[in-house]
C-alpha cells in the first residue's frame, strides 16, 4: 500500500461517517493523546516501568502507533497536504543534511553523552 492510498481510504472513510467534520485541532489533540500512549508503552520497552503483566505490549505499541499514524494522516488531509510527496521531499532533505559518516559520528557523540550525564547523574563523575 502506498502512503497515497491510505490517506485517500482514510478520507472516504472518514467522510462517509463525518468524522472529516472535526476541526485539525481536535485531530492534532487526539493525535498527541495517541502519542502518549506510544510513550507510556516505549517506558515498559525501555525497562523505565515495570513491565509486569504487560506481556503484550509490542502488539499494543504496533496499535497504539498505527492510531497515531491515522490521526497525522487525518491531519494533513484536513491541510490538504500529500504526506507521501511531503515524505518523499523529507527523504530527499535527510540524505543531502546527514551523510553516513558525519552521522555516525554524530550518533557516538551522543551516545558518550548520554554516558557522561548519567555519570553526572549518579555522581561518580565530578565533571
Amino acid at each position: 500500500m502506498h502512503i497515497s492510498e491510505y490517506q485517500q481510504w482514510l478520507k472516504e472513510y472518514d467522510t462517509a461517517r463525518d468524522f472529516h467534520l472535526a476541526s485539525p485541532a481536535h485531530t492534532f489533540i487526539h493525535f498527541l493523546e495517541e502519542m502518549g500512549e506510544v510513550a507510556r508503552l516505549v517506558l515498559y520497552a525501555e525497562g523505565y516501568r515495570d513491565p509486569a503483566g504487560l506481556a503484550d505490549w509490542r502488539a499494543r505499541l504496533a496499535e497504539e502507533l498505527a492510531d497515531a499514524a491515522t490521526f497525522l494522516f487525518k491531519l494533513a488531509y484536513q491541510y490538504d497536504i500529500d504526506l507521501e510527496a511531503a515524505m518523499a521531499a523529507n527523504m530527499a532533505k535527510a540524505e543531502n543534511r546527514f551523510d553516513v559518516e558525519s552521522g555516525r559520528a554524530d550518533t557516538q557523540r551522543y551516545l558518550a553523552s548520554q554516558v557522561q550525564n548519567l555519570r553526572k547523574r549518579k555522581g561518580t563523575d565530578a565533571g
